[in-house]
């Protein structure tokens, strides 16, 4: 799995590397973009190379996983230390604006995206918010009898009849959410015969099943193997975990385990006094 993503990522550098270290035709090289740096300026070298990156990353010139240029290219085109450079590079890194492969180069990171907390929203709509692009693979869409722990969350007895969905979510390919959820068939009784690969359960579910109850707990924790695999990442890449219970019509609708890579995502939320929180459009 490793290999395959750095194969991609250096893929990719082929392509940064003409972008960024050479000079668009009829365009200012590497050295002509940096020569505003100044140790007459009252910000430090180090800063004013940071500020020089992040305005490319963040004005779209240097895209996700573009390789951008060497210490060397840096160093030499801007006529400073080393070290000034490599605090630069550093602290971005830090940052998580730039990732740094050891043998392979500094790339520009993908954006971390941010998924509510507070209300429910659909995986596909926040890939989209981040300017991604989502897909789904459907692993399993079954009715299945309920084990006495699924039974006991959903309100129902030891061998009831519940759906059971394995989905997972993909940015450009790169999977970002493994989600295992269980449906009480009462609340979605047609739940078995959507396309989830065009339409997700979030948005499917809220738009049948007004919600009206949501409990959100979050932990972090190692992947499993099934986790490995489906999400494409090894056994001590951190994860964040959120198990979630949602409840309609006056009973338990869902039980979800929703896991996400530690390195892809990240999740928040934001509450104001007075105000309600629902959720948002999914």
């Amino acid at each position: 799995m490793h290999r395959k993503k750095t194969n991609k990522i250096l893929e990719s550098a082929h392509k940064a590397d003409r972008r960024v270290n050479s000079a668009p035709s009829g365009g200012p090289g590497l050295a002509v973009q940096m020569a505003g740096i100044s140790s007459a300026l009252p910000n430090p070298l180090y800063r004013q190379v940071k500020d020089f990156i992040l305005d490319r990353i963040k004005s779209g010139e240097w895209p996700p996983e573009t390789r951008v240029p060497s210490e060397k290219a840096l160093v030499e085109a801007v006529g400073v230390s080393r070290m000034t450079v490599n605090r630069a590079l550093r602290e971005l890194t830090a940052e998580g604006h730039l990732v740094r492969l050891q043998g392979v180069g500094t790339f520009v990171a993908r954006r971390k995206p941010q998924g509510a907390l507070l209300e429910i929203r659909s995986i596909a709509q926040e890939i989209a918010e981040w300017g991604g692009r989502h897909s789904a693979e459907v692993k399993l869409l079954v009715e299945e009898p309920a084990s006495a722990r699924v039974a006991g969350a959903l309100g129902l007895t030891e061998g009831a009849p519940v759906f059971h969905s394995i989905i997972v979510h993909r940015d450009h390919g790169v999977p970002v959410q493994y989600s295992d959820r269980f449906v009480n068939p009462a609340v979605a009784p047609k739940y078995l015969e959507q396309d989830f690969t065009a339409i997700t359960p979030s948005a499917y579910l809220l738009s049948v099943a007004p919600l009206q109850e949501l409990e959100h707990v979050i932990e972090a924790a190692l992947p499993d193997v099934t986790a490995q695999a489906f999400l494409e990442i090894g056994p001590e890449e951190p994860c964040l975990v959120l198990y979630r219970r949602t409840w309609s019509f006056n009973m338990v609708a869902t039980k979800s385990r929703l896991t996400y890579p530690g390195s892809r995502y990240r999740l928040g939320g934001r509450y104001r006094a007075g105000s309600s929180v629902g959720p948002a459009v999914a």
